[in-house]
């Protein structure tokens, strides 16, 4: 860029695929950019106006809450506000799940202790292999999207392998390898209770692999300086079955509900679920994947999140509308599919805000 040029000239000159390069090259990562005293944020992470969320006093309302759910009721009772939920919103909280609020803290603490690790001692995992079962990186689709967002993220490959633990950083190890078996047994009580809630048999959609294949990813959103530039993540709807994410107090995620864009509560030791697609396209459109997005955080308190996706562990068997939920009255909305495919497809694009599941609508 030329300095003191006209806007133009800036423009012509602007070599956004360089600069990507070498902000990757650097593996500073977002949270080095605010180390270094900047006060506006690079291009390449500015947004255009029509990708940065609009003021609606709807996202402040306390009327427009998902709902929370209390695992400690009778399983009827949780069958059934799951159920709705998960027909309504595609996203809610859980309470009295089991995992000690100390394991929670635990785990916030480690992830934010490892992003505040010196660049040299962070950047030995950064990197864009994703078979490496341990990556830490900003915006996997750093080179595949038109602006990135203001996050850095550290993603490990939970399962069906056992979790290579010589390659997780020292100061999170431990926390990572409790965090993983805390979270699938509460994964597998979700999946008896999602499948009872569909007239299933309770380990239907166990059977079909669905607590095998698990990959986390743990978001660090520091502050930003220019938040109404950028965003923290762009509206997407997760692509496997479901997702289970420890959220801290600071905020910043919504979910899309109608028109109106909602704010998700942080409720210290719940747990955020939410319907992904496959599980939409499995229960034949009785559960519903919806957008969601997180805000660029304005607050000098970094935000952290710990997603886990569940996804099939089987790449090539069939997947599509259960049998049983199939009728003349309700028929298979989704084609059948495998896994090899449906990740191929959605590895080949970035998160562009389309909804992905429509390529296999029937």
């Amino acid at each position: 860029m030329t300095i003191g040029g006209s806007p133009s000239t800036e423009t012509q000159n602007y070599d956004r695929a360089k600069e990507v390069k070498e902000f990757d090259d650097s593996k500073i990562g977002v949270k080095g950019l605010v180390d270094s005293g900047i006060t506006s944020i690079p291009r390449i992470f500015i947004h255009p106006p029509e990708n940065l969320p609009k003021p609606n006093p709807t996202t402040n309302s306390n009327s427009h809450q998902i709902p929370t759910i209390d695992l400690s009721e009778p399983r009827s009772v949780t069958v059934d506000q799951i159920r709705q939920a998960s027909r309504t919103f595609g996203f809610f909280q859980i309470t009295n799940h089991g995992i000690p609020l100390n394991v929670i803290h635990r785990m916030i603490d480690s992830v934010k202790e490892f992003n505040q690790q010196p660049t040299e001692i962070k950047s030995r995992h950064y990197s864009r292999e994703m078979g490496r079962g341990v990556v830490f990186s900003t915006n996997f689709d750093l080179y595949q999207s038109k602006a990135a967002s203001w996050r850095d993220t550290l993603q490990v490959k939970l399962g069906p392998a056992p979790i290579k633990s010589d390659l997780l950083p020292e100061m999170c190890k431990v926390e990572i390898i409790e965090w993983d078996r805390e979270v699938k047994r509460v994964g597998e009580t979700l999946m008896e209770i999602l499948s009872v809630g569909l007239g299933l048999d309770e380990k239907r959609l166990k059977q079909m692999s669905f607590l095998e294949s698990r990959t986390m990813a743990a978001h660090y959103y520091p502050y930003c300086p220019q938040p109404d530039q950028t965003v923290g993540l762009l509206p997407h709807r997760d692509p496997g079955v479901i997702t289970i994410l420890l959220q801290d107090q600071i905020g910043g995620l919504q979910v899309k509900h109608g028109e109106d864009w909602i704010n998700v509560k942080s409720i210290d030791g719940a747990l955020v679920i939410n319907i992904s697609d496959i599980l939409q396209m499995v229960s034949n459109g009785e559960y519903r994947s919806v957008e969601h997005r997180v805000l660029a955080n304005p607050n000098e308190q970094p935000r952290i999140s710990v997603g886990v996706f569940f996804n099939p562990g089987n790449r090539e068997e069939l997947y599509g509308p259960l049998p049983e939920l199939v009728s003349d009255e309700k028929p298979a909305l989704y084609r059948q599919f495998t896994l090899t495919e449906y990740l191929g497809k959605l590895f080949s694009r970035g998160l562009d805000g389309k909804p992905f599941i429509d390529q296999f609508k029937l």
